[in-house]
């Protein structure tokens, strides 16, 4: 698979709960701010495909809490994306906080597309990331 592709941030104060750590819904826009930004890098257009018919979409979240991050606490999001199927694809994804490489977060993403008629199928340019 290769070095996963990263994107880094920062924890703002208005993502924590009244614990204050990160709220676990955040997490998954975390991910998802991550998986847009590896799709685009690899020249995956959500526009182009949108108007070809062509929907990705989320069809399972996975998520294991290990740490929690705080305010101002900097981290990575990790993507690498895999096969799972005929129809299916995943985004394994990791958070790990910055100052101590500490695993805060795993998750599984499960996709499919949706061509035109609104059957599940791979398309070619997500088939492009497999690297087969």
């Amino acid at each position: 698979m290769g070095t996963p592709f990263q994107v880094m941030s920062k924890v703002r104060d208005y993502e924590l709960d009244m614990q204050g750590i990160v709220n676990n819904g955040v997490y998954f826009n975390y991910l998802e701010h991550a998986r847009h930004e590896f799709l685009i890098t690899n020249g995956v257009d959500f526009a182009a495909l949108a108007e070809q018919g062509i929907h990705l979409v989320v069809i399972r979240s996975e998520m294991d809490y290990k740490a929690s991050l705080r305010s101002g606490d900097e981290y990575v999001v990790s993507v690498a994306v895999e096969r799972l199927g005929k129809v299916r694809f995943g985004f394994r994804q990791e958070v790990v906080r910055l100052s101590d490489q500490k695993l805060c977060v795993s998750a599984l993403v499960i996709g499919t597309a949706l061509n035109e008629r609104g059957r599940p199928y791979i398309s070619p340019e997500i088939e492009a990331l497999f690297g087969e």
